[in-house]
């Protein structure tokens, strides 16, 4: 999803489809389907449909290094931010609280490393999944003179207000991962976002399923734009396959929660033949959910963490893993010199986003590594590799 003014959630574009679309209120107003209940109100089709688009973009920048590349770049100026260095870069993150958050700092982490002539300082403030947190964070970073502000937002509205209050400040804030409502950042970085990874999910599990078959959906949490984004592009393509989804549920992240709520709907309902999640981290539970139950697994998503990606190599599961690849945690060390050097730079600044499949996952599982690694970590070049990721 794409960093988004306020007035731009108001006015949404739509488009004669059989697909819902939403009105200014984020209700929707048409066609909705079987348990998916109304469309998010962080829904915007124009960005759905752009989003879409890119997935069949070619990147530009170098090759081999998709941390560097964008996806049809429109650039934006930064000399006034010119600065000789070396630099204080200054990086609020909204948490280390999923082994994704965790592979992705330490690809930050290392990133800076290989800086460290040009990096005099790099300042980490963990928010620990709390927004009144990563607000005081901010506020607490704004006096101590970074040359240059990072962001990862806990959750989208509630920190907008502070990442306009860091721009106001004349320091160049980026924002990355989770986007924030104000176009004030120089740059806002991530891959192709929440509607490509939902939409390519749905379109698998509702392609390898029977017509009509009962799909369960599992979510993380409410109220981060990437994931929000991804349901709705998953209601989009759910709806319009007629499925039935006969549960959407919040696992906070949580393996042993993900096992009962999928025990329970197996109890509820017998057979369920899909499984929808907005992030992979707890797909491994999932699949031992239906083990343990003597079902077999149905067609299921995942993401690029190793422990799914090897369930799925040995019990020849029929997945598919979108990915949200942690080497968009390099991005923005890199944007912060490029911006700090007055260079031009993209923004958004959209970073590919590879999907693993049955073709190409042989590429992807790496038994010498942990079983919380993601693949997509673009780490193999940094220093510390592989210790540093173990």
């Amino acid at each position: 999803m794409t960093v988004l003014a306020v007035s731009t959630l108001l006015v949404l574009a739509g488009c004669a489809t059989d697909e819902p679309t939403t009105g200014a209120s984020g209700s929707p107003s048409a066609g909705t389907g079987s348990g998916t209940g109304e469309q998010s109100k962080f829904f915007v089709r124009a960005d759905y449909d752009k989003q879409l688009a890119l997935l069949d973009a070619a990147p530009t920048g170098p090759a081999g290094k998709p941390w560097e590349q964008a996806l049809n770049p429109a650039m934006v100026e930064t000399k006034k931010f010119t600065k000789p260095g070396p630099y204080k870069i200054c990086f609020s993150n909204a948490g280390l609280n999923n082994p994704w958050r965790q592979v992705g700092f330490k690809t930050m982490q290392a990133e800076v490393d290989t800086h460290r002539g040009r990096i005099s300082e790099f300042v980490h403030v963990d928010a620990e999944g709390k927004d009144q947190k990563q607000i005081a964070d901010i506020n607490d970073l704004l006096g101590k003179g970074c040359h240059a502000l990072i962001v990862s937002p806990n959750t989208t509205a509630t920190l907008t207000p502070a990442v306009k209050a860091a721009c106001r400040k004349g320091l160049p804030v980026i924002v990355f991962d989770r986007g924030v409502d104000t176009t004030c950042p120089v740059t806002f970085i991530n891959p192709i976002g929440g509607y490509g990874f939902g939409h390519v999910a749905a379109e698998f599990v509702t392609q390898e399923m029977k017509r009509g078959g009962k799909v369960l959906a599992l979510r993380i949490l409410p109220g981060v734009d990437v994931l929000e984004t991804r349901w709705s592009a998953a209601k989009i393509a759910f709806d319009k396959a007629g499925v039935d989804v006969v549960g959407v549920e919040f696992t906070d992240g949580d393996p042993a929660k993900t096992k009962k709520i999928v025990n329970d709907y197996i109890q509820r309902h017998g057979t369920i033949d899909g499984v929808w999640m907005d992030a992979g981290a707890v797909a491994g539970a999932a699949v031992e959910a239906f083990e343990d139950a003597g079902k077999p697994v149905p067609p299921i998503n995942g993401e690029d963490q190793l422990d799914f990606l090897k369930l799925w190599k040995d019990k020849k599961l029929t997945a598919i893993a979108p990915t949200y690849p942690t080497y968009q945690w390099r991005t923005p060390i890199i944007a912060a010199l490029k911006i700090l050097d007055g260079e031009r730079v993209p923004n958004p600044w959209k970073l590919p986003q590879p999907t693993i499949t049955q073709d190409n996952l042989h590429e992807y599982v790496d038994t010498a590594m942990p079983p919380l690694h993601y693949a997509m970590c673009g780490c193999t070049d940094l220093p510390g590799y592989p210790r540093r990721w173990k």
